[in-house]
């Protein structure tokens, strides 16, 4: 290997290895690099053409779709823009998120206790903690709102008393007039978000290695401080992703809601779209809404995970926009008048004096003059 320095700029540059080998010890089989000097290898990055595929039949379908968008005129835009912030799609819309905040906060903290249950050392907390979530995961959402909204069938009041009777009432309540359908869409949802939290929690904690675990008890660190300093905080990075996707699925999951007449978001339009026919727009208002609750929650749980991959990951992968900035970059710098795939000869790297004195030991040992 032979180091050369440019006298103008002071920086000492690589040249090309095959140069300092001796002709007798060249292989004759390989070939050689022929030419002066002067000239410099040229990098011919590598051709994906199945990506350049792929992109043209995207870029085809979304231009498709736009074009489809703004030609076709059966999609009533001007019904659409009357209606997106009309009072009482925004009542329904301020229910929908009212419900997913409650039944969200409810459902995680009964599926804590659940995937505590589950993990603890007695068979009767852990047989009805899978009990649970074996019963709520069966039975479709649907059918638990219905089945939650009639309870007054099965049990016509709802109190304290004594047990396995019901002579004596110490707290009386009518089951129709308690369970209205705000109160049976809160308790189905909850209770099928709490089956499913319970999952997503109890696979959290198991992957925190058991090592530190064992090695915080044999510094007799309490089980209190060892479950919030040592487990928690790793079972997290677990947790939270999953459950923003459960958060998201349940947004969605507060359309179901609209077999119990509740004039949440889906329910209101429905309303509206039978009254004046207009089904289409409506249903694209709807649409929009919940698009843009979703996109907001996605956002927040992309920051999220970044923020918890700090820990695992060497360097965190670019953000879109920053993707965006440099591919803006690179068209700037095509445009100012650099040739793609040219070199210049040498690449200028900046050494430290010990790796100079080792490439220089390199370069005599392969019989280039230093």
């Amino acid at each position: 290997m032979t180091l050369t320095a440019d006298p103008t700029t002071d920086e000492r540059t690589v040249a090309d290895p095959a140069s300092a080998v001796p002709a007798a010890d060249r292989d004759p089989a390989r070939p050689t690099r022929t030419g002066s000097d002067g000239d410099a290898l040229r990098v011919v990055p590598l051709r994906h053409w199945w990506r350049w595929a792929f992109s043209a039949v995207a870029v085809f379908v979304i231009a498709q779709l736009v074009w489809t968008l703004f030609a076709n005129e059966q999609w009533r835009w001007p019904v659409f823009a009357e209606y997106f912030f009309n009072d009482a799609v925004l009542r329904g819309l301020w229910l929908t998120l009212w419900l997913t905040a409650v039944s969200a906060a409810l459902g995680f903290v009964l599926g804590a206790i659940l995937a505590l249950a589950r993990l603890s050392g007695s068979a009767l907390l852990s047989s009805f903690a899978w009990g649970y979530t074996w019963f709520f995961r069966s039975i479709p959402l649907v059918v638990q709102l219905v089945l939650w909204f009639n309870l007054g069938y099965l049990f016509p009041t709802l109190g304290l008393g004594t047990p396995f009777t019901t002579d004596f009432w110490i707290v009386e309540f009518d089951t129709t007039r308690l369970i209205s359908a705000t109160v049976a869409a809160i308790l189905g949802l909850s209770l099928h978000q709490a089956a499913y939290s319970a999952e997503i929690i109890r696979g959290g904690l198991l992957s925190v290695d058991q090592g530190q675990i064992e090695a915080a008890k044999a510094l007799g660190i309490p089980r209190g401080r060892r479950f919030f300093r040592i487990v928690l905080p790793q079972a997290a990075r677990a947790i939270v992703p999953n459950a923003f996707n459960e958060v998201i699925g349940l947004l969605k999951g507060t359309s179901v809601v609209f077999v119990l007449a509740l004039p949440e978001l889906f329910y209101t339009v429905q309303v509206v779209y039978n009254r004046n026919q207009q089904v289409v727009p409506l249903l694209l208002v709807a649409a929009v809404w919940y698009t843009i609750f979703t996109t907001v929650l996605s956002v927040v749980q992309y920051a999220i995970e970044r923020r918890f991959a700090r820990g695992t990951a060497r360097e965190l992968p670019p953000t879109p926009l920053q993707r965006l900035r440099s591919a803006i970059r690179r068209v700037g710098s095509r445009r100012s008048g650099a040739r793609p795939g040219s070199r210049p000869r040498g690449i200028p790297v900046a050494l430290p004096e010990h790796s100079v004195a080792a490439l220089r030991a390199d370069a005599r040992s392969l019989g280039g003059v230093a």
